[in-house]
């Protein structure tokens, strides 16, 4: 009888502190959010339950509060979980306290970023993306976890919190979560933002970004500033796979960063220049169109030309893509499926006639949907255009990189407005 009552307050211990994770919903204000916690709620407990077993290096609690004494947050509230919003898109919020202290001579603000993002946000955004990734309702998921920093201000040594956002739109944070490869990952995570101390910082997972190879760690420039988080994070999540962030960094290329002793001088995009390569590169595109017109529909009226794009100079390919009318669906479906069934198969071909891609910087493939059967459908007048930089081209005309991470370091356009597409989600997506 003993052992029995045992194992029941050990039960109910267990799912009281599991419990204890989540909000409740009658503390939300919003009447939106709050149905969705009450909705839910079995899943954010079981989230929960998920997010105590992650191992980390350092004590690491769940908290309503931040900056709190470890002493403090032992006894505190640990309820964390819960609906909030960001620039009126629907988040899932985790906020809590993780008592690593990081030295400022070593570690400089995006390194210590870094670390609390490998072993505190990452686990948990894996445990809660793949719980959350088939709920529509999920737009993104946004993290604010504060640790500490060991550092001088006028030769005295003091310890300071200091408190880490990160924001990211649902499809990056499914991408990112379950990419095998580090471009992929590192692509899904700058798709999204995040602040140390309300500044901007850049977190690369293979712990040194491009720009760190060759310049000294910056200053600290919290070190003698009163610590404190944003009041809120500016950040757009937008629904589907078009995901507008303000500010955000395009991903890494997929070659190293050149040396800083050898700086690459600026492309001359005038239009003098752009008229000069055309005229040079005159007979090749007559070549280019005339071998690949039956397969490529190069558009009668717009024939190949060099232009000026993002600082570079590409060499732009106007063509026509029908997609069969079962492919119906939404414009992200349909640039997919353009590029999965018409765009991929020309890459190689074009490539074989520029051997020396020295004079220009990368390809744009700029297409107009059309479905079979349906002229004059709203599919027809969608534009995508897809620019891709020379060395994610030459990657995957050797089978070193797969569709989905050319498209990664590229730039793509629907209609005018630059979109993040994953082909997989894209094409699997319902229609809308």
């Amino acid at each position: 009888m003993r052992r029995i009552s045992f194992l029941f307050l050990l039960c109910f211990a267990v799912l009281s502190t599991v419990f204890a994770q989540v909000v409740t919903p009658v503390e939300i204000k919003d009447p939106e959010l709050r149905a969705l916690q009450e909705r839910y709620m079995d899943d954010l407990k079981q989230l929960g339950a998920d997010v105590l077993s992650v191992p980390t290096q350092y004590s690491f609690y769940l908290s309503r509060r931040l900056d709190l004494d470890e002493q403090q947050q032992k006894a505190g509230d640990q309820r964390s979980i819960r609906f909030d919003r960001y620039k009126g898109r629907t988040v899932l919020e985790i906020t809590g306290n993780y008592y690593a202290a990081y030295s400022t001579e070593r570690l400089n603000p995006d390194q210590r970023a870094r670390e609390t993002f490998r072993n505190v946000v990452l686990p948990i955004l894996k445990v809660a993306a793949t719980r959350f990734q088939s709920n529509t309702s999920v737009q993104g998921y946004a993290f604010e976890i504060s640790h500490h920093v060991l550092g001088k201000v006028m030769g005295v040594s003091m310890e300071r919190p200091e408190n880490l956002v990160v924001v990211l739109p649902r499809q990056a944070a499914i991408r990112l979560v379950a990419g095998k490869d580090e471009n992929v990952q590192q692509s899904a995570l700058l798709q999204g933002e995040a602040y140390l101390n309300a500044q901007p910082v850049t977190i690369w997972i293979n712990g040194e970004g491009p720009q760190l190879a060759a310049q000294p760690a910056p200053a600290d420039p919290g070190a003698a500033e009163t610590p404190g988080a944003p009041n809120s994070v500016s950040v757009e999540i937008a629904r589907g796979t078009d995901e507008k962030m303000p500010g955000a960094i395009p991903a890494p290329s997929l070659t190293p960063a050149k040396s800083a002793d050898r700086p690459v001088p600026e492309r001359d995009t005038s239009p003098q220049a752009l008229a000069s390569l055309q005229d040079s590169r005159k007979q090749d595109l007559s070549g280019l169109v005339k071998e690949l017109d039956p397969q490529a529909h190069f558009v009668s009226y717009a024939p190949p030309s060099f232009i000026a794009f993002r600082k570079g100079v590409y060499l732009e390919l106007s063509i026509n893509t029908t997609l069969p009318d079962p492919s119906v669906g939404s414009r992200y479906k349909l640039a997919a499926l353009a590029f999965d069934d018409h765009i991929a198969h020309l890459i190689r071909p074009v490539l074989g006639h520029f051997k020396d891609d020295s004079q220009f910087d990368g390809i744009g493939f700029s297409t107009n949907l059309h479905l079979a059967g349906k002229a004059g459908s709203s599919a027809s007048q969608e534009a995508v255009e897809f620019f891709f930089p020379f060395s994610a081209l030459r990657c995957y005309e050797r089978y070193d990189c797969t569709g989905q991470q050319l498209i990664d370091a590229g730039t793509v356009l629907i209609n005018g407005e630059r979109v993040s597409l994953d082909l997989q989600i894209a094409e699997g997506g319902a229609s809308r």
